[in-house]
């Protein structure tokens, strides 16, 4: 080896031995990252809440304590049967395989226990399509009941089950006449199979009108609520901040199915009532007018003569019906029922609702400009079919028409009505709207195709000439109100302004 590449040699050993021990003086410092850490958490709460808010908090808490075991999940057993379509078993298990013909079906909900001895009520779609011994009832602390059904009344969705259980815990109600429009509610049930689930909101409205299912009987005077619902809620319950049940959860608004803001419920004075009768006779007898009505708005009180939009307006009275013994016209305007004023449509069917065949209701009507005095007897529901007969009709409406006439200011077309459909409709006199320009003042309105114009500004029609006669005298912004007939022989009023 040559004396350079020694002398390099002894150079990098001596170059490794210093570093190294540099190294070893400075790591001999450190101190250990995890064997003696510790963090001291802080605990000091950075905002001290006001008593008022504290108190919300401690009341909801104590709410859901309470109310909670007074909640109970329904789930239901139903005779409704839906075939089953096996073309999918077929793609893996072969062409052979043969689903059973029908399968019952699966749903659940929730109820509130209003008794000690069991009576729980809940939602009539809860448990309409039960079958016998369908109905199972699961308390908070998880015993589980069979439930009978006691009865269920489909105008006010409301129905009473019961167990046979004793020393339950029993839900306190509350006047729903007292609820406001602001005021903190809890929704307390078992959405989408979460059970004990407690959500907070307001009340966002009440009175609401949502016509759930189309049931033209139906009780619509909903408490509108922002606290979460989703399917499973239907039957619990919509608690105040004392914990009083003051609705019976039954719907939300979506397009999805699911909670999208806007939920319902039925006011506990309703719900009470008519489980307090289901208990008593199973069933629920229910005093009707015989009309059928529709909120009265801006222009319907312009054309009827009102000061302004109030009442409900008599679009049709059923004959022989309590109203048509009492003297009630279409066209007239219910401004009050037993000394209460009603704006709506709703409002009138709640208050007559709560009362039984044979009672009285004393009514304020609004007629040709003056206000009078009607007293109705009213008469239990009955049913009718008075539609008419699809194939029939259209026939008769492909019949052509020797004279029509297009109201430009309307959007109508109308021609005269064929002798062959007076008989369909029950009519001898009338024109026939043919055709309604889509989203014209009377399509908007509510004119639709099919239906015969019988009267203009209470002038009857016989003849085209006679609507041009009454319109012609109409000038741009006043209002004309027609009273019409539907497919369903159904008479409506439809206020329409002139363009």
């Amino acid at each position: 080896m040559s004396k350079k590449a020694i002398f390099a040699s002894a150079f990098l050993l001596v170059f490794a031995l210093a570093f190294g021990a540099i190294m070893a003086v400075n790591f001999s410092n450190v101190k250990s990252l995890v064997a003696n850490s510790q963090i001291d958490f802080k605990t000091d709460p950075p905002v001290k809440t006001g008593t008022d808010l504290k108190g919300l908090n401690d009341a909801f808490v104590e709410i859901s304590k309470t109310v909670t075991p007074a909640v109970v999940f329904i789930d239901v057993t139903s005779n409704v049967k839906q075939k089953n379509d096996d073309k999918n078993f077929q793609f893996f298990f072969g062409p052979d395989f043969q689903m059973p013909e029908d399968m019952p079906q699966h749903g659940s909900g929730s109820g509130v226990i209003i008794s000690k001895d069991g009576y729980i009520m809940t939602n009539n779609h809860v448990v309409a399509n039960a079958s016998d011994k369908g109905i199972k009832v699961i308390l908070s602390d998880k015993r589980e009941y069979t439930a009978k059904l006691i009865g269920r009344d489909q105008n006010t969705d409301i129905a009473v089950i019961k167990i046979e259980a004793e020393d339950l815990p029993v839900a306190s109600v509350g006047n729903s006449d007292n609820v406001q429009v602001g005021q903190w509610v809890l929704a307390i049930g078992n959405p989408l199979g979460l059970n004990n689930t407690v959500t907070a909101g307001i009340v966002s409205a009440l009175g609401r009108n949502i016509n759930i299912d189309g049931n033209s009987y139906a009780i619509n005077n909903f408490i509108q609520t922002d606290a979460v619902i989703n399917p499973g809620n239907s039957g619990g319950a919509l608690v105040d901040i004392n914990g009083l049940v003051v609705g019976i959860n039954a719907a939300i608004k979506t397009t999805t199915g699911y909670y999208q803001g806007y939920g319902f419920a039925i006011p506990m004075n309703i719900a009470k009532n008519v489980a307090a009768e289901l208990i008593k006779n199973g069933k629920i007898e229910r005093g009707y007018i015989g009309v059928s009505i529709k909120d009265v708005d801006s222009k319907d009180a312009k054309g009827l003569g009102l000061d302004k939009a109030r009442g409900v307006l008599v679009q049709n009275v059923i004959k022989g019906g309590a109203g048509d013994e009492a003297g009630l016209k279409t066209g007239d305007v219910i401004l009050s029922v037993d000394g209460k004023d009603v704006n709506a449509a709703n409002e009138l069917q709640t208050i007559v609702g709560s009362k039984r065949p044979g009672e009285n209701a004393a009514l304020v009507v609004f007629r040709d400009g003056k206000n009078m005095d009607v007293n109705v007897k009213l008469k239990p529901r009955t049913e009718g079919d008075i539609s008419l007969n699809n194939q029939s009709q259209e026939k008769n409406n492909s019949e052509s028409e020797t004279n029509s006439k297009k109201f430009e200011s309307l959007g109508l077309l109308v021609t005269e009505l064929p002798s062959s459909m007076k008989q369909q409709y029950d009519l001898d006199y009338g024109v026939l709207i043919k055709d309604v320009a889509h989203f014209s003042e009377a399509f908007n309105r509510g004119m639709r195709s099919g239906y015969v114009i019988v009267e203009a500004d209470k002038q009857k029609i016989n003849s085209i000439s006679d609507l041009e006669s009454v319109l012609g005298k109409k000038s741009s912004g006043d209002i004309v109100v027609f009273k019409v007939v539907t497919q369903q022989k159904d008479l409506r009023l439809i206020a329409v302004e002139i363009s």
